[in-house]
């Protein structure tokens, strides 16, 4: 039972002494009360230590529990701040996306690694809170980078994150898959689609939950957005041209069969933090 009397002696150090009810939920829950608390009181988490027996004012508990009730039950930290840090940029994030996870930023990484010039055209399928193409941005402010998603409410989150860091180089537009280009071609086309089995269990487990099923899930045992982009993508990569794809653990095998089945060559799969199979990359090899 959540405490909802207020009193003026509540502390800093009062709260995070709560961290252990979220043992069965989080890892480490100490973290996550860190967020909510410092998140309440508009500060960074240094202070919580810095000042352990500064005492909250009503307004600034009542605000806490509510959080607090919502991380129990399991609603993401994300979701419950509004922001996820993403490639050193604290982008805005809500519902109508997926949530940008550690993992993207091995594509951007490696992205920036290719051997590309200073001046190329990019295109990010599926941009969603436009984590990809914001983070390529950041780093590449020569680069015309074209973002899609064919979701009203993502483009307007995408479009939201553009202008926080008003990076004039990215244009975010509505489109399904390529669907609103007819004679572009690109130099570089990277996507996180959806990439997880209908079936998949984990969908009913953890922040996946909250997250929109349309930016998760894709038939065939979750390949088939995948297997869409790589054999599209060849109508609209300059010859030389790169395609990046981020997908499931156990799909690097399919993925890069279906890349040599259309024709790319030098393909590769890099794996992430964890050692397993995350992203994999390929060239086209004629227009």
């Amino acid at each position: 039972m959540l405490n909802t009397t207020f009193s003026n002696t509540v502390t800093i150090a009062d709260i995070l002494m709560r961290r252990n009810e979220l043992n069965n939920l989080s890892d480490p829950p100490r973290l996550d009360i860190e967020i909510i608390l410092a998140h309440v009181l508009k500060v960074d988490r240094t202070y919580l230590y810095v000042w352990p027996n500064f005492c909250l004012s009503d307004i600034q508990q009542s605000k806490f529990n509510q959080l607090f009730a919502d991380r129990l039950l399991g609603k993401p930290i994300a979701h419950i701040t509004e922001v996820r840090e993403f490639w050193s940029l604290p982008l805005k994030v809500s519902t109508a996306t997926i949530i940008p996870r550690p993992e993207t930023e091995l594509l951007v990484e490696i992205a920036l690694s290719l051997p590309l010039s200073d001046n190329i055209s990019v295109l990010d399928l599926g941009t969603g809170s436009g984590a990809i193409a914001l983070a390529l941005a950041s780093e590449k402010k020569s680069w015309d980078i074209k973002a899609v998603d064919s979701e009203p409410n993502a483009l307007k989150l995408a479009e939201q994150n553009r202008k926080l860091f008003d990076f004039d180089n990215v244009k975010i537009q509505k489109s399904d898959w390529f669907s609103c280009f007819k004679e572009s071609f690109f130099d570089l086309i990277v996507s996180n689609p959806p990439y997880i089995s209908p079936d998949d269990k984990n969908l009913q487990q953890g922040d996946l939950r909250f997250e929109p099923l349309s930016a998760l899930v894709s038939e065939d045992s979750g390949i088939a957005d995948i297997r869409k982009i790589i054999f599209d993508a060849r109508n609209f990569l300059n010859f030389g041209g790169w395609l990046i794809l981020e997908h499931a653990y156990d799909q690097g095998v399919e993925v890069r069969q279906l890349m040599m089945d259309a024709s790319y060559c030098e393909i590769k799969t890099f794996s992430d933090i964890s050692d397993l199979d995350r992203v994999t990359i390929c060239k086209q090899t004629s227009n």
